[in-house]
């Protein structure tokens, strides 16, 4: 079992199985196909939370180059390059409005030593998402049953 830690942000596109991957940089051991993840918020404080456990789906090599303020080339995941169509899909599916935003996050959170770029090299990881807890059909099911 493989643990993984999101911003306070990306909880509720977990959550509503909406945000469905992490981009992670290479690291001793990620997790692998098949084996169960463990997805929280806040790991190692006091206000950790775990969104969910759900099945690996895959982990595939990916590099990413932004500017501040956008994509600055074709995002290349598993050895394919995406269009940029493709890409801003991509963003959404990473929990991210649309490109722009998700160009403004890693600036904000990974900004480049040197230039005007941030060249990335890590991994995807693709999970099952989570699917959005039935409260209403709960509700009505335990009112049926008194």
């Amino acid at each position: 079992m493989v643990a993984y830690s999101f911003k306070k942000r990306f909880g509720p596109p977990i959550l509503a199985g909406t945000k469905g991957q992490t981009i992670r940089a290479d690291r001793k051991r990620h997790a692998r196909p098949g084996e169960e993840l463990q997805l929280y918020t806040g790991m190692r404080t006091r206000q950790c939370q775990l969104l969910g456990r759900t099945p690996c789906l895959s982990v595939m090599p990916v590099r990413l180059c932004f500017s501040e303020q956008s994509a600055t080339a074709p995002f290349e995941v598993g050895g394919a390059f995406l269009s940029w169509v493709e890409m801003e899909a991509f963003a959404k599916a990473d929990g991210f409005e649309d490109i722009a935003d998700m160009a403004r996050f890693w600036w904000d959170e990974h900004p480049p030593k040197h230039g005007d770029t941030i060249n990335f090299q890590g991994v995807l990881i693709r999970w099952q998402p989570l699917a959005p807890p039935p409260t209403a059909d709960v509700h009505k099911n335990s009112e049926a049953a008194l």
